[in-house]
């Protein structure tokens, strides 16, 4: 009767503790989590953050649709706030970079401190402080250009321009000269206050960058 009793406990122990000794190995042949894709992070402004558009049909998000398309693994992060100014993404370039590390870092500013007419020397620091964050980083980098309206003065239209080529070359980044090219001269493809481009604009923005970012995309998949 004791050999009964016996056999029936070890029985029964048995199909308890089946589970929890198959568990750590059924956890084990568990598909692993997808390593994290590659960042790229966008600092801009209204251009950049969908001012007065509808959601999600802004540029950036169209250039994540067509990085599905492509079938490049890169997610954005899009850190672009309206208004800013390139002081306030120089104040928040650090945090953003240690929180996403990112691999692409997209600079959209600029544009805001010319119409508040700020100093070009400024400027140009914090382009530079910006840009050297971002190489320090090791992530590469992408600088969208932009121009303004000759009654701004001559000269301070020339300085302001070319302060985006000046940063873009001492920091080897990927440089696109002017982000309306194509289109700044046409009032059709701007919102009412004329300095923000219209939904049916965002293709062409897109335009502008695709064919320079592309090989930064191919460079950090490679």
């Amino acid at each position: 009767m004791q050999g009964f009793f016996r056999k029936t406990l070890t029985t029964v122990l048995a199909f308890i503790l089946a589970p929890l000794l198959i568990l750590p190995v059924a956890q084990a042949k568990k598909p692993q989590e997808p390593s994290l894709a590659p960042i790229i992070l966008v600092v801009g402004d209204s251009i950049s953050a969908e001012y007065g558009l509808k959601r999600g049909s802004g540029w950036v998000t169209l250039l994540q649709n067509t990085l599905i398309k492509e079938k490049f693994p890169h997610r954005i992060v899009n850190a672009s706030i309206s208004g800013e100014t390139t002081s306030g993404g120089a104040n928040r370039i650090d945090a953003l970079i240690k929180q996403h590390s990112p691999s692409i870092v997209i600079l959209e500013l600029g544009g805001n401190d010319a119409l508040r007419g700020l100093s070009i020397k400024a400027t140009h620091e914090n382009m530079d402080r910006m840009a050297k964050t971002v190489r320090n980083n090791r992530s590469e980098l992408m600088i969208l250009g932009m121009d303004i309206p000759p009654n701004y003065g001559m000269q301070y239209a020339a300085q302001f321009r070319n302060i985006f080529k000046k940063v873009s070359t001492q920091h080897k980044a990927v440089y696109l000269p002017f982000l309306f090219e194509g289109f700044g001269q046409d009032l059709s493809a701007f919102q009412p206050d004329r300095i923000h481009p219209n939904e049916a604009a965002q293709e062409k923005i897109l335009a502008n960058v695709w064919p320079l970012l592309k090989p930064l995309l191919l460079k950090t998949v490679s």
